[in-house]
């Protein structure tokens, strides 16, 4: 199910709809960088491009799991 959350970026009221799980990794990394949730948004915003701030935001708590997950051990048989 998704959480709605309000936030203001550019002087414009917006929603955004995401999964908890979503949520919980936005959360996570503001807090991991001492800023609020609505900056980290921001940062998002002025960084999507064309791509649909809802997807934005999923990309990139993707983008930071992945780049704080321990590389798995190469394995021989491939």
């Amino acid at each position: 199910m998704l959480k709605k959350k309000s936030v203001l970026l550019a002087g414009h009221a917006t929603s955004i709809a995401l999964e908890p799980e979503f949520w919980a990794v936005l959360e996570a990394r503001a807090a991991a960088l001492d800023i609020s949730l609505a900056a980290l948004l921001k940062q998002i915003d002025a960084t999507r491009g064309r791509r649909p701030l809802a997807s934005a935001c999923r990309v990139k708590a993707l983008e930071w799991v992945v780049q704080s997950a321990p590389e798995s051990p190469a394995s021989d048989s491939v």
